[in-house]
């Protein structure tokens, strides 16, 4: 049998270049039976077009990363593939209602990276409000000035919210008690008894929300629903100087949206590790937050430490491999 591994971000070599002998993790639980490949590489990876078709044609198993299912990559992969695992925790490029009648079992690791993207989510805020990379860039540049970037405020005084309530939404609510007097949050598919639980107060609707909160972070899940969830009509009710923050999925932000709601003053500054497309850079709105003072980006690595990364390797390894020899994929993460 064959995996295919078709983007995986562990794979590089100290050249830059994906290298199979990486891949302790997933030897250790495939053995020496199953034929393990590496997607096709020129730069970065190919994930689409002929040629990535014909590499990934008569696998068994793919393992996905940021490659989109589609319906030419399943013409491609039927009907040998039994299974589709996403490295990762979203699922919006598992194409769940194309993957729905084909018979191809698929799941994500949904929980591997809480705690490491609650802890990036407060990193990118409190360098917001403390102003940090303005200092440090300016300090480094011989331009010593303690109210460059402008006067932070006192957080214990302030009120944060949180859109999307799941497991990551709810460990971020713990970590931004410690800084903020009063955290509420907005999800439409979690009670008001459940976020008391966690000593979060619910918002009846996102407008609410935005003209309560000083700063807003975002944890929902990229679906038709949420697609652009932040748009002009949602920060036209933020409150004066709020700062917002995504570490969630670029698509949920629009963001000329949050441009304009920064030139108007409206928002105070902005912190994302996550953009569409991937690289900011590629996209001229986007790099016109990237020249602000007031916008502070990573590049979408708040799941990233030593510890989620192999844990997702190997749970995913696991999930695959008992795909199978005939078993189940893991019950916490199956999507079809």
């Amino acid at each position: 049998m064959r995996v295919v591994y078709t983007d995986p971000a562990w794979a590089f070599d100290a050249q830059g270049q994906p290298d199979l002998a990486l891949a302790d993790i997933e030897r250790s639980v495939f053995g020496t039976d199953i034929d393990l490949s590496l997607g096709l590489f020129d730069g970065r990876y190919k994930v689409r077009g002929k040629d990535f078709h014909d590499h990934v044609r008569g696998a068994d198993a793919l393992v996905i990363y940021r490659c989109q299912v589609t319906q030419e990559l399943l013409e491609a992969i039927e009907p040998t593939c039994r299974v589709i695992a996403r490295s990762g925790v979203g699922i919006d490029n598992l194409n769940a209602p194309l993957l729905g009648g084909t018979g191809i079992v698929s799941f994500n690791v949904p929980d591997y990276c809480v705690d490491e993207v609650s802890t990036h989510t407060l990193a990118l805020l409190l360098a917001l409000e403390r102003k940090v990379c303005t200092q440090d860039r300016l300090v480094k540049t011989n331009q010593w000035n303690i109210h460059a970037g402008g006067v932070p405020r006192r957080v214990s005084a302030c009120t944060a919210g949180i859109i999307g309530f799941g497991r990551i939404g709810r460990a971020t609510a713990r970590k931004l008690q410690a800084f903020y007097q009063t955290i509420i949050a907005y999800d439409p598919y979690v009670s008001a008894d459940l976020m008391a639980g966690y000593g979060v107060t619910a918002a009846t609707d996102l407008a609410e929300l935005f003209g309560t909160a000083d700063a807003v972070v975002i944890h929902a899940a990229l679906t038709d629903e949420t697609d652009r969830l932040i748009d002009a009509a949602a920060l036209a009710a933020v409150r004066p100087g709020a700062l917002l923050v995504n570490t969630a999925r670029g698509r949920l932000v629009d963001p000329a949206a949050v441009l304009e709601a920064l030139e108007a003053g409206r928002l105070g500054g902005f912190g994302s590790d996550v953009f569409t497309p991937e690289d900011p850079n590629d996209d001229p709105t986007a790099r016109k937050l990237l020249n602000r003072e007031d916008v502070v980006v990573s590049a979408h690595r708040a799941f990233l430490s030593i510890e989620s990364e192999r844990s997702c390797r190997r749970r995913v390894a696991e999930g695959v491999a008992s795909v199978l020899a005939g078993g189940p994929p893991p019950a916490a993460g199956r999507v079809t």
